[in-house]
């Protein structure tokens, strides 16, 4: 198999997203558009979407369950590890629920129930939470990340400051007229320094460096 790194849950966790948000979608339309004639597909499709969604969630929970026991943590990665997996398995167990529901219902009624709709969406929900929590580990917890990208030593054409927004980039251009060899260095080296009476001023949320450092 080919090596993925950290592993292959991140491919597969964006398709139950997509199909149950699709599956939404489509049963919401058959319900409000029923007189149309095309509400009848809009209902198949939802149907085939709602089974992607429990198929890929279920191949999806399969490789989080090899993530969660083989991924580098400490106890906070851990904690939101396993926050992330009940999630999940809240997830598919809904997704499951509401295939039995929208399968048995499917011969009593032409169009889904307000009932199965709410529940849906409760679904859809789960699945949008867990998709955070996952984004979470990654993006607030760094798990999985083998690297990060040296800003400094970089060869990167422009400057991250006024340019890309209204609101300056930390760590981006600052003035520093006293200083003119002030650098991106000294600004990493100012992470949690006591603030400091300066002449010049920071950028947004950037705290003043420490002069006495240098």
């Amino acid at each position: 198999m080919i090596e993925i790194i950290p592993n292959w849950h991140p491919i597969f966790v964006h398709f139950p997203i997509a199909f149950a948000t699709a599956s939404v979608f489509f049963f919401v339309a058959a319900k409000l558009f029923r007189r149309k004639k095309w509400a009848v597909q809009c209902l198949l499709v939802g149907r085939w979407m709602l089974w992607g969604a429990v198929i890929f969630a279920g191949i999806a929970a399969i490789f989080g369950w090899f993530a969660y026991n083989s991924v580098a943590h400490d106890e906070a990665g851990h904690l939101a590890m396993t926050l992330h997996r009940n999630w999940a398995l809240s997830v598919l167990v809904s997704l499951l629920l509401l295939v039995v529901i929208e399968t048995r219902s499917r011969r009593s009624a032409a169009t889904p129930s307000y009932a199965f709709l709410v529940l849906m969406v409760t679904a859809w929900l789960l699945v949008i939470g867990t998709a955070w929590h996952g984004g979470e580990l990654v993006y607030r917890h760094g798990l999985g990340v083998m690297s990060l990208p040296d800003a400094e030593g970089s060869d990167h054409p422009h400057e991250h400051g006024t340019d890309h927004g209204e609101i300056p980039v930390q760590g981006g251009d600052i003035s520093h007229e006293d200083d003119p060899v002030y650098s991106r260095a000294d600004a990493a080296n100012t992470v949690n320094t006591p603030p400091s009476k300066t002449d010049h001023t920071h950028g947004f949320e950037t705290p003043p460096h420490d002069r006495a450092a240098r």
